[in-house]
């Protein structure tokens, strides 16, 4: 598929609406949490988006890959403050799991045809 820029890549889409709900989430976060894990789950939620862009300006395929491969740790990043508010009993939605599940398999889908691309 032929894009125009980056908001035209599907993962790039799911990403950023997973960022605006983590932002919504965090919301609700306890005030002490602040500093804490408030603060680093929206960074590491915005570094997948961040790295995501960044990466798909990159000519090379080992610079793109380099990129989509820090997203894919910001995203496991992610996923664990996830489990850890969830474990802390904060109102995390259930469907953020899911979320992130599936813009792991698109991240990773994409990756796969970078590297087997010619």
């Amino acid at each position: 598929m032929v894009t125009n820029n980056f908001k035209d890549l599907i993962m790039w889409q799911k990403a950023h609406s997973f960022v605006l709900k983590i932002y919504k989430i965090t919301e609700k976060f306890p005030k002490t949490e602040m500093f804490g894990l408030t603060s680093q789950l929206r960074r590491s939620s915005v570094f997948i988006v961040a790295n995501i862009v960044e990466g798909y300006k990159k000519k090379g395929k080992a610079d793109k890959l380099r990129y989509y491969n820090i997203s894919q740790g910001s995203l496991e990043e992610t996923r664990y403050y996830l489990i850890l508010a969830n474990d802390l009993n904060y109102s995390v939605d259930e469907s953020c799991m899911s979320d992130l599940e599936e813009i792991s398999k698109i991240l990773n889908s994409y990756c796969n045809s970078i590297i087997h691309s010619k």
